[in-house]
């Protein structure tokens, strides 16, 4: 399993911030060859073949969150990539609940 280390200023980064792929895997702590299995497994978004290893301050957010699913559970990345659909699901319930309880109080 490959390593990550966590680097504070992840949560410095601005949101227009760009990186490409390598300067992307340093910040992550990551091999490039990482970075590109998020990409395979579709845990971070699919982009345009111009602007495939471009990379911003929330894709820096879910890599972080991919490898701590990695490292807790010892998962792959396609369970990885599955985790994180159930997550990024129950918060859309989430939102929507909260919504509806606006809505009827």
């Amino acid at each position: 399993m490959t390593t990550i280390h966590h680097r504070e200023s992840l949560e410095n980064i601005e949101d227009g911030v760009s990186f490409d792929l390598h300067s992307f895997a340093q910040t992550c702590g990551q091999s490039p060859e990482w970075v590109l299995q998020l990409l395979d497994y579709e845990i971070l978004p699919r982009r345009p073949e111009e602007r495939i290893h471009q990379f911003f301050a929330a894709d820096l957010l879910r890599a972080q969150q991919a490898y701590r699913l990695q490292r807790d559970f010892d998962a792959s990345f396609s369970a990885v990539a599955m985790m994180l659909d159930l997550i990024d699901e129950v918060q859309q319930l989430r939102k929507q609940v909260k919504h509806c309880n606006f809505i009827h109080s």
